[in-house]
């Protein structure tokens, strides 16, 4: 009875967490929109959405009403259930990556610590890996079943920019596994933590990584699935009310989700620069806030920059956009690991 009973107590607490972090992903999601709109305001010189609300402030709630209210359209030479079920998977693949990601230090509560990562699993960055690769899915079935030759065209141009771009990622990751020698997020930050920040070791590797997950999350400039001035608005045109949206969020969770990975991966994770916390003598719970407070400024500012390149950079054409990924960004990314290695070895002797 009691093994039973500790077994609940641990399916509850995980249950807890997925909700909070399901809660937090669609919450900044939703707010992303309105910094998305704001900050593209202020750098045209306009206000903005300000009618919602203080400041609008609750127009993202407005925006999720309309679209919980048009109308459902389900052209009548889709394939329905794959027409469903692109946007679903698109939104699933979004919330998945976030399950292995060590949110801050344990909670002290009832007694025990308690973790604040969904799973710590001895894979995790492959997790995140294996997760990701399957959005390209939600984009191919989306554009597939619409039946519509722009949306195919756009859901190609995905599908082919994401394995494009995923192969530098994973080239510049492998350096910093070197470094680490571990698969684990927690032991990635930890690594991080007794050593330093990965960014200060791989400022090259940063860099590609951090142009991959634009392209991956399919920002400008790297938004050529959904070019509407080439393809009459990518491969979503066909989609309205919620599964519209899900699209939409999904992009915005990935987004805020590559933002937390790259915080943990090269910035500390929780970690509070150029302070040593086990000196504040503080309660355990209260540094484990303030550590999660310092993972989610890191990976807002992150959000801010995908932002600020939007309305910044103008979009490449395609082949430009492969050229990119194959002839520079593998061939730095493969340089990166060799000199890692070399650096590596040198510092065993």
């Amino acid at each position: 009875m009691y093994l039973l009973a500790v077994d609940w107590y641990y399916i509850l607490e995980k249950f807890l967490l997925i909700g909070l972090v399901v809660t937090l992903s669609m919450v900044v999601a939703m707010y992303a929109t309105y910094a998305e709109r704001k900050v593209a305001a202020f750098l045209q010189d306009r206000i903005g959405p300000n009618r919602a609300g203080i400041f609008g402030l609750l127009q993202p709630l407005a925006d999720g009403g309309k679209l919980f209210f048009k109308e459902e359209i389900i052209p009548l030479v889709s394939s329905k259930f794959l027409f469903i079920l692109g946007p679903c998977l698109a939104m699933i693949t979004a919330l998945l990556t976030s399950a292995v990601i060590p949110w801050s230090t344990s909670l002290h509560l009832f007694g025990k610590d308690i973790p604040l990562q969904v799973a710590d699993i001895n894979i995790g960055i492959l997790f995140i890996f294996g997760v990701v690769s399957m959005g390209v899915y939600g984009i191919m079935i989306g554009g597939w079943a619409s039946n519509n030759k722009f949306s195919l065209l756009a859901a190609i141009r995905g599908a082919s920019q994401m394995v494009s771009y995923e192969l530098p990622m994973g080239l510049a990751l492998i350096a910093v596994l070197m470094v680490v020698g571990d698969l684990r997020m927690s032991v990635i930050v930890n690594n991080q933590l007794e050593h330093g920040w990965h960014i200060i070791y791989q400022p090259l590797g940063f860099l590609i990584f951090f142009v991959c997950a634009l392209a991956e999350c399919n920002r400008t400039p790297f938004d050529l699935p959904e070019a509407e001035n080439e393809l009459n608005f990518g491969y979503h045109q066909e989609y309205s009310s919620m599964k519209l949206g899900l699209y939409l969020f999904a992009e915005y969770i990935n987004m805020f989700i590559s933002g937390v990975v790259m915080s943990t991966l090269y910035f500390g994770g929780y970690d509070i620069p150029f302070v040593n916390e086990a000196t504040w003598g503080i309660n355990q719970n209260l540094l484990a806030i303030i550590g999660f407070v310092v993972l989610m400024t890191k990976a807002l500012v992150f959000v801010f920059v995908f932002i600020w390149i939007r309305w910044t950079i103008p979009r490449f054409r395609f082949d430009q956009l492969m050229k990119l990924g194959w002839r520079t960004l593998i061939p730095l990314a493969l340089v990166n690991m060799v000199a890692t290695a070399a650096v590596i070895l040198w510092l065993k002797k």
